[in-house]
């Protein structure tokens, strides 16, 4: 795919503030809200070719906080719009020799601009199984797979066959669009080869393989809040609809669904949850909740016998070392930081629901919310010795 000049009539100066959920942001010098293949390929080559004007890709805005100086650069925004079913036994992005999936599998192929939560509810209603959990999660389809959101124990690699990336050929130096298989994509904790950079471009499509449950019935439960709050056990499974309604309740008691509440203007969660070697977590207090993330090592039993060799038993350097995942809302409680809390003279404030949400409480700066992020960082790390990275993109401001 060529790409041609940018078309004059897209391009509207507008504000970062009013693109994003935390709605901070200075003016923007070049906006393009490009609803096509083509004016996605002719913008994003534009971008590229000038190497002295920033560019910033842009979905839903809810990931994104930007520093309220003004943004001298192009920004692309993708609404691209437009969902269709796959033939399952045609699926892009199968490993040769695999074989086709069952009838109950479904392919949704979802361009980038589509709106995620609309995407999650069409889903529940047509009965298809995969993503009910995912309910309430703002931003788009194209931003997903780079966050590999994930809440309430469901995540997008599950789900995700691969996407359409536009990018450069290697060879020509021309855009090109390339099927990745999610494989390809090293999905992580909230992380992807595209968040890190090791592959740049910008994601027209993603391809989604859901299941149909004839009893219109979820995934079996995963995660102990949710099944709590649907009254059964973790592995039940439930209807469809009611997954959905209570996760958009269980978020909306934390302020993490986009409404007139206050605390949803936010970018959701500001800070992952830390992932630490066991034996560093064995210090922190017995109280601090913490989930395994990896194997743990299995018992070794030594022999009685007296040549045993010295350092038997004891795990080698070259097996992984089992690591836990700790609560970022609970260090920063413990830490000293309380829900609604706020820097004298700052519009920029912890939650009142939720202390792993920072909002904007009204005409806050970019650089308010982080300098805010900055003095949580800094009770945590000092009381715990744990330093929170950041989940949404910064756009110039240090952190």
């Amino acid at each position: 795919m060529r790409a041609g000049a940018v078309s004059d009539s897209r391009s509207t100066p507008r504000t970062l503030a009013a693109a994003t959920t935390m709605q901070v942001g200075g003016e923007v010098a070049t906006w393009v809200e490009a609803t096509t293949r083509d004016e996605i390929a002719s913008t994003y080559a534009a971008a590229l070719d000038d190497d002295y004007t920033p560019h910033l890709l842009l979905g839903g805005g809810s990931n994104t906080v930007a520093s309220s100086e003004p943004f001298d650069g192009t920004v692309l925004r993708v609404a691209t719009r437009g969902i269709r079913t796959l033939p399952a036994a045609q699926r892009p992005h199968r490993p040769a020799g695999e074989e086709p999936p069952s009838d109950d599998s479904v392919v949704l192929r979802v361009e980038a601009g589509e709106s995620w939560d609309a995407l999650v509810a069409q889903t529940v209603a047509d009965g298809l199984a995969g993503l009910e959990a995912l309910s309430g999660i703002p931003g788009s389809v194209g931003a997903a797979p780079i966050q590999n959101i994930g809440a309430y124990g469901q995540e997008v690699a599950s789900t995700l066959l691969g996407i359409e990336l536009l990018t450069l050929d290697d060879a020509s130096g021309d855009l090109m669009v390339r099927e990745v298989p999610a494989s390809e994509l090293r999905l992580g904790y909230r992380d992807s080869a595209i968040k890190r950079g090791v592959l740049r471009g910008v994601v027209l499509s993603a391809d989604l393989r859901l299941r149909r449950t004839p009893d219109g019935r979820s995934q079996p439960v995963a995660y102990q809040q949710l099944a709590t709050a649907l009254g059964v056990e973790i592995g039940t499974r439930v209807p469809l609809q009611d997954v959905r309604a209570s996760v958009l309740e269980l978020r909306r008691s934390k302020g993490m669904v986009l409404s007139d509440d206050p605390d949803s203007v936010s970018a959701g969660s500001f800070f992952t949850n830390p992932i630490v070697s066991a034996r560093f977590a064995s210090a922190l207090p017995v109280d601090a909740p913490r989930w395994s993330v990896s194997p743990q090592p299995s018992a070794t039993v030594l022999p009685l016998d007296p040549d045993t060799p010295a350092g038997a038993g004891v795990p080698s350097l070259d097996r992984p070392v089992p690591q836990v995942k700790l609560s970022a809302a609970w260090l920063i409680e413990h830490s000293g930081v309380t829900r609604g809390f706020a820097l004298p003279g700052s519009r920029a404030a912890v939650s009142s629901k939720h202390t792993l949400a920072l909002t904007n409480r009204g005409g806050a700066t970019g650089e308010q919310v982080a300098e805010l992020a900055r003095f949580v960082q800094a009770r945590v790390e000092n009381q715990f010795g744990v330093h929170l990275v950041p989940e949404p993109v910064l756009v110039g401001l240090p952190l």
